[in-house]
């Protein structure tokens, strides 16, 4: 090969290279197609995971909170790639406040939740602080689940069937406790102190199992630093001894990752899936290897978290998946990606009236976009380079809307932002609105809008930007800087709204949500 031949050789290869490193800096699966995976496993809000496995098949349950349908559970053959299961609770009809009726439930509902399965039948065991416990029991992961109320709540509960024919719970924050229940996870006993958390204050987000005649508690000192520890005992009410199984406080990815499951694999080998708070997008789930070190299940390599690591051998290779996002609202049904901002009203959306569009209609008069009803939302993907921002657009048609209405495309924790159509009485304006606080507008004439915002974890700030013929966007309005504030406790989400101020009854028509 002569020097001219092997230069533009040479220059192949390296766009080759490059344009391969540039498709995994914008991608949001954690799968390398080479037989390895980088965490986070998944960029995205699915935070407190406990996962099982049945069969071939892995079940991931995370916490929503005030969203709904909720009480996410996600399914996968090999850990790595995660597809959509079901949401088990469709609405939560257990306090006005999910409704939004003169009160709500931002940094409260539902949170920590127990998967198992036992006797051809999975359980979900949660707590909510101010309604207390629940269950939720199906015979298959996908639904439909039942949903019971039970006498008694535990806090960051841990379902544990015995192999003796006994069921417990493990639960508590600081103070572990030990419950014996019935079948029907009803209590027969007293909760029983088997460990107070000694490193520092907030042991928590227990799960229980039964390996090699011990009792594991596999539990963290959760905060942004968090501590993974498990305890363990030959007696199911200790006493128990603690081991930090990891503390890793790398500058990262993996920064005070903690809280989450032990997962056994057909093979024998052990991994663990646990969670790191990663910024404004929420707390994204990491997957990590498990060593078993004189009887305790040590996370990750040489005491710190992986990065980039080999994929669990589970005797396959699965297709590679990728989280649905962006939707052209043409089925019968909302996708599972979506849920609403505490519960829907169901007379006031539809994605039959106008076909191929999904219309909400204001059905009260509020005063801003924390209390309006009929929000749609969905958790924003990190890409692989976090600086790349997540782009997520929408079409509306806004020909009747109602004087007082305000609808549009929002970016939502607190603090808030959006970009809107405003009706007034003299007429339609694009709105940006930060916080509460309108910030700029424009005067339109237009029945059909395209808005979209640019959301960065890494820079945690989101822009707004409008078009009238989705060629030309232009920019309006300021920064909004995004917070993971423990008021609202979840991720910053992107959400379709419409809201009346003045007067019930207008409606929009969102076309489409995509996300680029």
């Amino acid at each position: 090969m002569n020097k001219h031949a092997t230069l533009i050789f040479g220059f192949m290869i390296l766009g080759v290279v490059l344009f391969i490193d540039e498709v995994h800096a914008q991608n949001s699966h954690s799968d390398n197609g080479d037989g390895t995976y980088t965490n986070p496993v998944i960029p995205a809000d699915f935070p407190d995971p406990d996962v099982i496995r049945v069969g071939d098949t892995y079940y991931m349950v995370n916490t929503t909170m005030f969203v709904f349908p909720g009480v996410t559970v996600l399914k996968s053959k090999d850990l790595v790639n995660w597809e959509y299961c079901s949401n088990a609770v469709p609405r939560f009809d257990f306090s006005n406040c999910y409704n939004l009726d003169t009160c709500n439930r931002y940094g409260h509902g539902q949170w920590a939740t127990s998967i198992k399965f036992h006797n051809n039948k999975f359980y979900l065991l949660f707590i909510t602080l101010n309604e207390g416990g629940f269950m939720c029991t199906a015979d298959k992961a996908e639904g439909p689940w039942h949903v019971t109320h039970l006498p008694k709540g535990f806090y960051d509960p841990g379902l544990f069937f015995d192999d003796n024919g006994k069921v417990y719970v493990a639960q508590g924050y600081s103070r572990i406790s030990i419950t014996e229940v019935n079948d029907s996870l009803e209590p027969i006993g007293s909760d029983s102190t088997v460990f107070t958390g000694n490193i520092r204050k907030g042991l928590e987000g227990t799960h229980m199992y039964k390996i090699n005649g011990y009792y594991y508690l596999y539990c963290t000192y959760g905060g942004l630093d968090g501590i993974q520890v498990a305890l363990r005992s030959k007696n199911i009410y200790g006493p128990y001894e603690q081991k930090v199984v990891i503390r890793d406080t790398t500058r990262g990815i993996n920064f005070g990752i903690h809280q989450g499951a032990l997962i056994e694999l057909p093979n024998g080998d052990w991994w663990t899936m646990l969670f790191v708070d990663s910024g404004p997008f929420g707390r994204f789930p990491s997957l990590q290897p498990v060593k078993w070190v004189d009887g305790w299940p040590m996370v990750g390599v040489e005491g710190k978290a992986v990065s980039t690591y080999k994929k669990p051998n589970v005797g396959k290779t699965y297709p590679i998946k990728n989280f649905p996002t962006s939707d052209e609202f043409n089925q019968k049904g909302l996708g599972l990606q979506w849920g609403w901002n505490h519960n829907p009203d169901s007379a006031n959306w539809s994605l039959t009236k106008r076909p191929g569009s999904m219309r909400l209609t204001t059905g009260k008069v509020v005063s801003d976009l924390t209390v309006a009803g009929n929000t749609l939302t969905q958790r924003p993907f990190a890409k692989r380079d976090q600086t790349i921002p997540t782009i997520a657009s929408i079409k509306m048609d806004v020909s009747k809307m109602k004087v007082g209405d305000i609808a549009g495309l929002a970016v939502f924790q607190d603090p808030y932002a959006y970009i809107g159509v405003s009706q007034t009485k003299n007429g339609k304006y694009i709105l940006m609105v930060n916080n509460g606080k309108a910030v700029d507008s424009v005067a339109i004439n237009e029945s059909t809008i395209y808005l979209r915002t640019l959301a960065s974890n890494s820079t945690q700030k989101a822009r707004f930007m409008y078009s009238l013929d989705n060629k030309i966007y232009k920019p309006i309005g300021e920064e909004l800087f995004m917070r993971f504030n423990l008021r609202i406790f979840t991720g910053n989400k992107f959400c379709l709204f419409n809201y009346a101020t003045k007067e019930a009854g207008g409606y929009v028509d969102f076309d489409w949500f995509r996300v680029e």
